[in-house]
Protein backbone atom coordinates (compact mmCIF):
# COMPACT_ATOMS: atom_id res chain seq x y z
CA UNK A 1 0.00 0.00 0.00
CA UNK A 2 1.24 3.48 -1.05
CA UNK A 3 0.41 5.94 1.15
CA UNK A 4 1.11 10.60 1.00
CA UNK A 5 0.84 11.96 3.84
CA UNK A 6 0.57 16.33 3.45
CA UNK A 7 1.74 17.76 6.82
CA UNK A 8 5.07 16.69 8.68
CA UNK A 9 3.17 17.75 12.27
CA UNK A 10 3.01 16.32 15.13
CA UNK A 11 -0.03 14.55 13.86
CA UNK A 12 1.31 13.71 10.08
CA UNK A 13 4.39 12.50 12.55
CA UNK A 14 2.04 10.28 14.18
CA UNK A 15 0.57 8.48 11.23
CA UNK A 16 3.90 8.56 9.52
CA UNK A 17 5.55 6.51 12.07
CA UNK A 18 2.34 4.20 12.82
CA UNK A 19 2.04 3.19 8.95
CA UNK A 20 5.74 3.04 8.63
CA UNK A 21 5.74 0.25 11.69
CA UNK A 22 3.07 -1.49 9.27
CA UNK A 23 5.64 -1.61 6.59
CA UNK A 24 3.29 0.59 4.45
CA UNK A 25 5.16 2.71 1.60
CA UNK A 26 4.85 6.06 2.75
CA UNK A 27 6.08 10.06 1.37
CA UNK A 28 5.70 12.70 3.48
CA UNK A 29 5.70 16.62 2.14
CA UNK A 30 5.91 19.42 3.78
CA UNK A 31 7.25 23.02 3.38
CA UNK A 32 9.34 22.86 6.02
CA UNK A 33 12.85 21.34 5.62
CA UNK A 34 13.40 20.93 8.82
CA UNK A 35 10.11 18.78 9.57
CA UNK A 36 11.18 16.47 6.75
CA UNK A 37 15.01 16.50 7.86
CA UNK A 38 13.62 15.24 11.24
CA UNK A 39 11.32 12.57 9.64
CA UNK A 40 13.54 11.22 7.51
CA UNK A 41 16.32 10.56 10.21
CA UNK A 42 13.79 9.28 12.30
CA UNK A 43 11.34 7.12 10.34
CA UNK A 44 11.63 5.02 7.10
CA UNK A 45 9.45 7.19 5.06
CA UNK A 46 10.38 9.50 2.05
CA UNK A 47 10.45 12.84 2.95
CA UNK A 48 9.95 15.77 0.29
CA UNK A 49 10.17 19.46 0.47
CA UNK A 50 7.33 21.50 -1.11
CA UNK A 51 3.51 22.40 -1.10
CA UNK A 52 1.01 19.41 -0.79
CA UNK A 53 -1.39 20.60 -2.77
CA UNK A 54 0.75 21.39 -6.19
CA UNK A 55 0.17 18.36 -8.94
CA UNK A 56 3.97 18.72 -9.51
CA UNK A 57 5.12 18.08 -5.80
CA UNK A 58 2.22 15.48 -5.56
CA UNK A 59 3.59 13.78 -8.99
CA UNK A 60 7.24 13.35 -7.20
CA UNK A 61 5.36 12.15 -4.23
CA UNK A 62 4.41 9.31 -6.48
CA UNK A 63 0.60 10.22 -6.46
CA UNK A 64 -0.26 8.09 -9.56
CA UNK A 65 0.44 4.89 -7.72
CA UNK A 66 -0.25 6.07 -4.81
CA UNK A 67 -3.71 3.68 -3.07
CA UNK A 68 -4.21 7.02 -0.49
CA UNK A 69 -3.80 11.11 0.06
CA UNK A 70 -3.40 12.56 3.74
CA UNK A 71 -3.62 15.53 4.03
CA UNK A 72 -2.86 17.24 7.09
CA UNK A 73 -1.52 20.44 7.60
CA UNK A 74 -2.24 23.31 9.46
CA UNK A 75 -4.30 25.32 7.12
CA UNK A 76 -7.97 23.09 5.77
CA UNK A 77 -8.37 25.05 2.80
CA UNK A 78 -4.62 23.45 1.93
CA UNK A 79 -5.66 20.15 2.34
CA UNK A 80 -8.82 20.54 0.79
CA UNK A 81 -7.10 21.29 -2.45
CA UNK A 82 -4.42 18.54 -1.87
CA UNK A 83 -7.30 16.35 -2.23
CA UNK A 84 -8.60 17.77 -4.88
CA UNK A 85 -5.92 17.61 -7.05
CA UNK A 86 -5.30 14.01 -5.82
CA UNK A 87 -8.95 12.81 -7.32
CA UNK A 88 -8.73 15.21 -10.27
CA UNK A 89 -5.30 14.85 -11.40
CA UNK A 90 -4.02 11.28 -10.33
CA UNK A 91 -6.98 9.54 -9.14
CA UNK A 92 -5.99 8.42 -6.12
CA UNK A 93 -8.94 5.91 -4.55
CA UNK A 94 -9.02 7.70 -1.46
CA UNK A 95 -8.57 11.09 0.26
CA UNK A 96 -8.48 12.27 3.91
CA UNK A 97 -8.02 15.63 4.97
CA UNK A 98 -8.03 17.07 8.21
CA UNK A 99 -10.82 19.64 8.83
CA UNK A 100 -10.09 22.26 12.14
CA UNK A 101 -12.92 25.08 11.12
CA UNK A 102 -16.08 24.48 12.61
CA UNK A 103 -18.09 26.28 9.70
CA UNK A 104 -16.83 23.01 7.33
CA UNK A 105 -17.93 20.52 9.74
CA UNK A 106 -21.40 22.25 10.37
CA UNK A 107 -24.24 19.77 9.44
CA UNK A 108 -25.12 22.07 6.90
CA UNK A 109 -22.56 21.74 5.18
CA UNK A 110 -22.17 17.66 4.80
CA UNK A 111 -22.48 17.86 1.33
CA UNK A 112 -19.91 19.73 0.88
CA UNK A 113 -17.39 17.10 0.83
CA UNK A 114 -18.34 14.87 -1.84
CA UNK A 115 -17.08 13.49 -5.45
CA UNK A 116 -19.59 15.96 -7.04
CA UNK A 117 -18.47 19.19 -4.84
CA UNK A 118 -14.82 18.32 -3.07
CA UNK A 119 -13.43 14.72 -3.10
CA UNK A 120 -12.57 14.43 0.65
CA UNK A 121 -13.49 10.66 1.55
CA UNK A 122 -12.59 11.10 4.92
CA UNK A 123 -12.62 14.31 7.33
CA UNK A 124 -10.99 13.73 10.69
CA UNK A 125 -10.78 16.59 12.74
CA UNK A 126 -8.41 15.74 15.91
CA UNK A 127 -9.58 18.38 18.14
CA UNK A 128 -13.38 17.65 17.77
CA UNK A 129 -12.17 14.04 18.56
CA UNK A 130 -10.20 14.60 21.26
CA UNK A 131 -13.00 16.95 22.44
CA UNK A 132 -15.61 14.62 22.54
CA UNK A 133 -12.79 11.80 24.19
CA UNK A 134 -12.00 14.77 26.72
CA UNK A 135 -16.14 14.99 27.12
CA UNK A 136 -16.10 11.27 27.91
CA UNK A 137 -13.91 11.15 30.22
CA UNK A 138 -15.76 13.70 32.37
CA UNK A 139 -18.64 11.55 31.81
CA UNK A 140 -16.93 8.66 33.18
CA UNK A 141 -15.21 9.71 36.14
CA UNK A 142 -12.46 7.13 37.19
CA UNK A 143 -11.76 5.17 33.19
CA UNK A 144 -8.33 6.31 32.35
CA UNK A 145 -9.73 5.56 27.81
CA UNK A 146 -13.11 5.55 27.20
CA UNK A 147 -14.32 4.37 23.80
CA UNK A 148 -18.19 4.22 22.32
CA UNK A 149 -18.83 1.53 19.52
CA UNK A 150 -21.71 -0.39 18.43
CA UNK A 151 -23.84 2.96 17.91
CA UNK A 152 -23.19 3.41 21.51
CA UNK A 153 -24.46 0.31 23.05
CA UNK A 154 -21.05 -1.31 24.12
CA UNK A 155 -18.47 0.97 26.13
CA UNK A 156 -14.26 0.31 26.12
CA UNK A 157 -12.81 1.14 29.40
CA UNK A 158 -9.25 1.63 30.40
CA UNK A 159 -9.26 1.09 34.37
CA UNK A 160 -6.74 1.18 36.63
CA UNK A 161 -6.48 -1.02 39.67
CA UNK A 162 -5.88 0.51 42.74
CA UNK A 163 -4.78 -1.00 46.02
CA UNK A 164 -8.60 -1.48 47.56
CA UNK A 165 -9.68 -2.71 44.15
CA UNK A 166 -12.45 -5.35 45.21
CA UNK A 167 -10.96 -7.34 42.34
CA UNK A 168 -7.63 -7.39 43.11
CA UNK A 169 -5.95 -11.30 43.46
CA UNK A 170 -9.70 -12.63 41.95
CA UNK A 171 -9.44 -15.50 39.19
CA UNK A 172 -10.58 -14.45 36.13
CA UNK A 173 -12.35 -17.39 35.64
CA UNK A 174 -14.90 -16.62 38.99
CA UNK A 175 -15.94 -13.54 37.44
CA UNK A 176 -18.19 -15.01 35.25
CA UNK A 177 -19.93 -16.57 38.07
CA UNK A 178 -19.63 -14.04 40.66
CA UNK A 179 -21.40 -11.51 37.89
CA UNK A 180 -23.44 -13.60 35.94
CA UNK A 181 -25.63 -10.73 35.11
CA UNK A 182 -22.93 -8.20 34.39
CA UNK A 183 -21.77 -8.11 30.46
CA UNK A 184 -18.41 -6.71 30.73
CA UNK A 185 -15.31 -8.83 29.96
CA UNK A 186 -11.62 -8.12 30.89
CA UNK A 187 -9.78 -8.15 27.19
CA UNK A 188 -6.68 -6.95 27.82
CA UNK A 189 -4.23 -6.33 30.70
CA UNK A 190 -1.38 -3.47 30.98
CA UNK A 191 1.23 -4.70 33.67
CA UNK A 192 3.81 -2.14 33.69
CA UNK A 193 5.27 -1.59 30.67
CA UNK A 194 3.54 -5.09 29.59
CA UNK A 195 0.57 -5.07 27.54
CA UNK A 196 -1.14 -8.85 27.00
CA UNK A 197 -4.45 -10.89 26.76
CA UNK A 198 -5.06 -12.58 30.44
CA UNK A 199 -5.15 -16.03 31.08
CA UNK A 200 -8.26 -17.52 32.88
CA UNK A 201 -6.06 -18.57 35.97
CA UNK A 202 -4.64 -14.77 36.48
CA UNK A 203 -5.52 -12.50 38.04
CA UNK A 204 -5.60 -8.31 38.74
CA UNK A 205 -2.90 -6.57 40.77
CA UNK A 206 -2.65 -3.12 41.93
CA UNK A 207 -1.41 -1.19 39.19
CA UNK A 208 -2.68 -2.97 36.70
CA UNK A 209 -4.57 -1.35 33.63
CA UNK A 210 -7.49 -3.51 32.87
CA UNK A 211 -9.05 -2.96 29.18
CA UNK A 212 -12.78 -3.64 29.58
CA UNK A 213 -15.70 -4.19 27.48
CA UNK A 214 -19.10 -3.18 29.00
CA UNK A 215 -22.76 -3.15 27.90
CA UNK A 216 -22.89 1.09 27.97
CA UNK A 217 -25.77 1.03 30.87
CA UNK A 218 -23.32 -1.04 33.12
CA UNK A 219 -20.44 1.23 33.08
CA UNK A 220 -21.68 3.15 36.39
CA UNK A 221 -22.04 -0.49 37.75
CA UNK A 222 -18.56 -2.23 36.38
CA UNK A 223 -16.41 1.44 37.24
CA UNK A 224 -17.71 0.92 40.92
CA UNK A 225 -16.70 -3.17 41.02
CA UNK A 226 -13.11 -2.06 40.05
CA UNK A 227 -13.22 0.47 43.09
CA UNK A 228 -13.82 3.69 41.02
CA UNK A 229 -16.88 5.42 42.27
CA UNK A 230 -16.03 8.97 41.80
CA UNK A 231 -18.83 11.63 41.44
CA UNK A 232 -18.91 13.36 37.72
CA UNK A 233 -17.24 16.79 37.79
CA UNK A 234 -19.49 19.79 39.02
CA UNK A 235 -16.36 22.27 39.03
CA UNK A 236 -14.31 22.28 36.50
CA UNK A 237 -11.28 24.40 35.13
CA UNK A 238 -9.69 24.36 31.64
CA UNK A 239 -6.13 25.61 30.69
CA UNK A 240 -5.99 26.43 27.41
CA UNK A 241 -8.61 28.28 25.12
CA UNK A 242 -7.28 26.65 21.75
CA UNK A 243 -9.95 24.72 19.11
CA UNK A 244 -10.05 21.71 21.77
CA UNK A 245 -10.52 23.78 25.10
CA UNK A 246 -13.59 26.05 23.30
CA UNK A 247 -15.43 22.94 21.74
CA UNK A 248 -15.15 21.01 25.47
CA UNK A 249 -16.84 24.37 27.70
CA UNK A 250 -19.13 25.20 24.69
CA UNK A 251 -20.31 21.50 24.61
CA UNK A 252 -20.66 21.55 28.29
CA UNK A 253 -22.89 24.65 28.54
CA UNK A 254 -25.26 22.36 25.84
CA UNK A 255 -24.99 19.42 27.49
CA UNK A 256 -24.41 19.69 31.39
CA UNK A 257 -26.32 22.48 32.47
CA UNK A 258 -25.18 21.86 36.49
CA UNK A 259 -21.74 21.88 35.91
CA UNK A 260 -19.24 25.49 36.13
CA UNK A 261 -16.66 25.36 33.53
CA UNK A 262 -13.96 28.48 33.40
CA UNK A 263 -11.45 28.43 31.14
CA UNK A 264 -7.52 30.32 31.58
CA UNK A 265 -6.01 31.55 28.19
CA UNK A 266 -2.76 33.13 27.99
CA UNK A 267 -3.38 35.15 24.75
CA UNK A 268 -5.56 38.31 25.30
CA UNK A 269 -7.15 38.23 21.76
CA UNK A 270 -7.88 34.84 21.92
CA UNK A 271 -9.44 35.19 25.61
CA UNK A 272 -11.99 37.82 24.42
CA UNK A 273 -12.62 35.70 21.23
CA UNK A 274 -13.89 32.61 23.24
CA UNK A 275 -15.20 35.20 26.17
CA UNK A 276 -17.53 36.27 23.26
CA UNK A 277 -18.41 32.18 22.01
CA UNK A 278 -19.80 31.10 25.21
CA UNK A 279 -22.33 32.43 27.28
CA UNK A 280 -21.90 31.09 31.16
CA UNK A 281 -18.18 30.64 30.84
CA UNK A 282 -16.12 33.09 32.59
CA UNK A 283 -12.65 33.37 30.66
CA UNK A 284 -9.37 34.34 32.70
CA UNK A 285 -6.53 35.87 30.74
CA UNK A 286 -3.36 34.65 32.43
CA UNK A 287 -0.84 32.00 32.62
CA UNK A 288 -1.83 28.58 33.70
CA UNK A 289 1.37 28.06 35.22
CA UNK A 290 1.21 31.32 37.58
CA UNK A 291 -0.19 30.56 40.87
CA UNK A 292 -2.31 33.36 41.61
CA UNK A 293 -4.00 32.70 38.22
CA UNK A 294 -4.92 29.16 39.75
CA UNK A 295 -6.10 30.84 42.63
CA UNK A 296 -8.08 33.28 40.64
CA UNK A 297 -9.69 30.48 38.77
CA UNK A 298 -10.53 28.92 42.52
CA UNK A 299 -8.69 25.83 40.80
CA UNK A 300 -7.82 24.49 44.35
CA UNK A 301 -11.80 24.22 44.60
CA UNK A 302 -12.25 22.46 41.64
CA UNK A 303 -13.32 18.84 41.08
CA UNK A 304 -11.59 18.51 38.19
CA UNK A 305 -8.59 20.68 35.85
CA UNK A 306 -8.21 19.64 31.93
CA UNK A 307 -5.20 20.77 30.84
CA UNK A 308 -5.70 21.53 27.34
CA UNK A 309 -2.83 23.99 26.30
CA UNK A 310 -0.26 23.23 22.74
CA UNK A 311 2.74 22.94 25.04
CA UNK A 312 2.69 19.67 27.33
CA UNK A 313 4.87 20.62 30.08
CA UNK A 314 2.57 23.43 30.91
CA UNK A 315 -0.23 21.09 30.95
CA UNK A 316 1.88 18.80 33.07
CA UNK A 317 2.86 21.44 35.37
CA UNK A 318 -0.32 23.43 35.63
CA UNK A 319 -1.82 20.22 36.25
CA UNK A 320 0.17 19.24 38.94
CA UNK A 321 0.16 22.96 40.71
CA UNK A 322 -3.81 22.80 40.95
CA UNK A 323 -3.80 19.61 42.11
CA UNK A 324 -1.56 21.04 45.40
CA UNK A 325 -3.23 23.66 45.54
CA UNK A 326 -6.53 20.80 46.42
CA UNK A 327 -8.14 20.09 43.07
CA UNK A 328 -9.77 16.77 43.30
CA UNK A 329 -8.60 15.58 39.83
CA UNK A 330 -7.00 16.46 36.29
CA UNK A 331 -6.36 15.83 32.89
CA UNK A 332 -3.24 16.85 30.69
CA UNK A 333 -3.41 16.58 27.03
CA UNK A 334 0.32 15.09 26.02
CA UNK A 335 2.05 13.82 22.76
CA UNK A 336 5.27 12.93 24.14
CA UNK A 337 4.39 8.82 25.19
CA UNK A 338 7.45 9.28 27.51
CA UNK A 339 5.82 12.02 29.35
CA UNK A 340 2.67 9.74 29.92
CA UNK A 341 5.04 7.18 32.04
CA UNK A 342 6.83 10.03 33.89
CA UNK A 343 3.89 11.95 35.14
CA UNK A 344 1.48 8.97 35.68
CA UNK A 345 2.93 8.74 39.33
CA UNK A 346 3.85 12.17 39.58
CA UNK A 347 0.34 13.90 40.40
CA UNK A 348 -1.16 13.36 36.74
CA UNK A 349 -4.15 11.50 36.70
CA UNK A 350 -5.64 10.86 32.98
CA UNK A 351 -3.80 11.57 29.96
CA UNK A 352 -5.23 12.18 26.46
CA UNK A 353 -3.07 11.95 23.28
CA UNK A 354 -3.87 13.71 19.84
CA UNK A 355 -1.87 12.06 17.64
CA UNK A 356 -3.35 8.45 18.95
CA UNK A 357 -7.26 9.66 18.11
CA UNK A 358 -5.95 10.65 14.50
CA UNK A 359 -3.79 7.29 14.15
CA UNK A 360 -6.93 5.41 15.16
CA UNK A 361 -9.06 7.30 12.89
CA UNK A 362 -6.42 6.54 10.11
CA UNK A 363 -5.84 2.86 10.71
CA UNK A 364 -9.87 2.32 10.35
CA UNK A 365 -9.73 3.45 6.62
CA UNK A 366 -6.41 1.02 6.04
CA UNK A 367 -7.93 -2.28 7.41
CA UNK A 368 -9.33 -4.49 5.10
CA UNK A 369 -12.49 -6.29 5.91
CA UNK A 370 -16.00 -5.02 7.28
CA UNK A 371 -13.97 -2.73 10.18
CA UNK A 372 -16.43 -0.19 11.58
CA UNK A 373 -14.19 1.23 14.13
CA UNK A 374 -10.42 1.28 15.24
CA UNK A 375 -8.85 2.45 18.67
CA UNK A 376 -5.19 2.26 18.94
CA UNK A 377 -4.10 1.38 22.44
CA UNK A 378 -1.16 2.28 24.10
CA UNK A 379 0.58 3.27 21.05
CA UNK A 380 -0.05 0.45 18.70
CA UNK A 381 0.57 -2.42 20.87
CA UNK A 382 -3.20 -3.40 20.25
CA UNK A 383 -6.05 -2.73 18.80
CA UNK A 384 -9.43 -2.22 19.37
CA UNK A 385 -11.38 -3.29 16.56
CA UNK A 386 -15.18 -3.34 15.73
CA UNK A 387 -16.06 -5.51 12.88
CA UNK A 388 -19.09 -7.14 10.96
CA UNK A 389 -19.57 -10.88 10.82
CA UNK A 390 -20.66 -11.88 7.07
CA UNK A 391 -21.95 -15.24 6.04
CA UNK A 392 -18.27 -16.61 4.54
CA UNK A 393 -16.53 -15.33 7.83
CA UNK A 394 -14.36 -18.35 9.76
CA UNK A 395 -16.57 -17.26 12.57
CA UNK A 396 -19.97 -18.19 11.79
CA UNK A 397 -21.78 -20.78 12.67
CA UNK A 398 -19.09 -22.60 15.29
CA UNK A 399 -19.39 -22.33 18.78
CA UNK A 400 -16.18 -19.79 20.09
CA UNK A 401 -14.61 -22.98 21.80
CA UNK A 402 -14.23 -24.84 18.30
CA UNK A 403 -12.61 -21.37 16.70
CA UNK A 404 -9.51 -21.66 15.88
CA UNK A 405 -8.69 -18.24 17.41
CA UNK A 406 -4.94 -16.64 17.56
CA UNK A 407 -4.11 -16.17 21.38
CA UNK A 408 -3.16 -13.25 21.14
CA UNK A 409 -6.61 -11.52 20.57
CA UNK A 410 -9.66 -11.74 22.70
CA UNK A 411 -13.39 -11.36 21.73
CA UNK A 412 -15.16 -8.94 23.90
CA UNK A 413 -18.70 -8.85 22.95
CA UNK A 414 -21.34 -9.25 20.62
CA UNK A 415 -24.25 -7.10 19.32
CA UNK A 416 -27.29 -8.39 17.48
CA UNK A 417 -30.30 -7.21 17.07
CA UNK A 418 -30.51 -4.36 19.71
CA UNK A 419 -28.49 -7.15 22.17
CA UNK A 420 -25.45 -7.20 23.58
CA UNK A 421 -23.90 -10.53 24.01
CA UNK A 422 -20.86 -11.50 26.64
CA UNK A 423 -18.91 -14.51 24.53
CA UNK A 424 -18.91 -17.65 25.94
CA UNK A 425 -17.30 -20.87 24.49
CA UNK A 426 -20.86 -22.41 23.66
CA UNK A 427 -21.63 -18.77 22.14
CA UNK A 428 -22.06 -18.79 18.09
CA UNK A 429 -21.29 -15.57 15.92
CA UNK A 430 -23.88 -15.13 13.35
CA UNK A 431 -23.90 -13.05 9.65
CA UNK A 432 -24.66 -9.64 11.06
CA UNK A 433 -23.27 -9.61 14.14
CA UNK A 434 -20.87 -6.65 15.17
CA UNK A 435 -17.97 -8.08 17.02
CA UNK A 436 -15.82 -6.21 19.68
CA UNK A 437 -12.34 -7.71 19.78
CA UNK A 438 -9.29 -6.39 21.27
CA UNK A 439 -6.06 -7.77 19.16
CA UNK A 440 -2.35 -7.60 19.86
CA UNK A 441 -1.00 -5.74 16.92
CA UNK A 442 0.77 -9.04 15.64
CA UNK A 443 -3.19 -10.42 15.51
CA UNK A 444 -4.29 -7.50 13.61
CA UNK A 445 -3.81 -8.87 10.60
CA UNK A 446 -5.96 -12.11 11.44
CA UNK A 447 -8.80 -10.02 12.62
CA UNK A 448 -8.27 -8.76 9.00
CA UNK A 449 -8.55 -11.76 7.50
CA UNK A 450 -11.54 -13.14 9.21
CA UNK A 451 -13.81 -9.93 8.36
CA UNK A 452 -12.76 -9.95 4.88
CA UNK A 453 -15.07 -10.23 1.99
CA UNK A 454 -14.49 -13.01 -0.23
CA UNK A 455 -16.16 -13.23 -3.75
CA UNK A 456 -18.69 -16.06 -2.17
CA UNK A 457 -20.32 -13.09 -0.93
CA UNK A 458 -20.93 -11.21 -4.02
Amino acid sequence: MRVIICGAGQVGYGIAERLAAEQVDVTVIDRNPQLIDAIRDTLDVRGLVGHGSHPDVLAAAGAAEADMIIAVTFHDEINMIACQVAHSYFNVPTKVARIRSQSYLDPRCQNLFSRNNLPVDVVISPEVEVGEMVLRRIARPGAMDVLVVADGHITVLAIECLDDCPLVNTPFRQLTSLFPDLQTTIVGIKRGPELFIPDASGALQPGDIAYVTAATGQVHRTLALFGHEEQEAKRIVIAGGGHIGLYVARAIEKRRHRVKVKIIEADRSRALFIADQLEHTPVLNGSALDQSVLQDAVAGNADLMVALTNHEQVNVLSAMMAKRLGCKANMVLINNSLYEELTRSNGVDAHINPRNVAVSKILQQIRRGRIRAVHSVTHGQAEVIEAQALETSPLVGKPVSQLDLPEKLRLGAIYRDGEIIRPTGATRIQPGDRVVIFAMAEAVHDVEQMFRVSLEFF
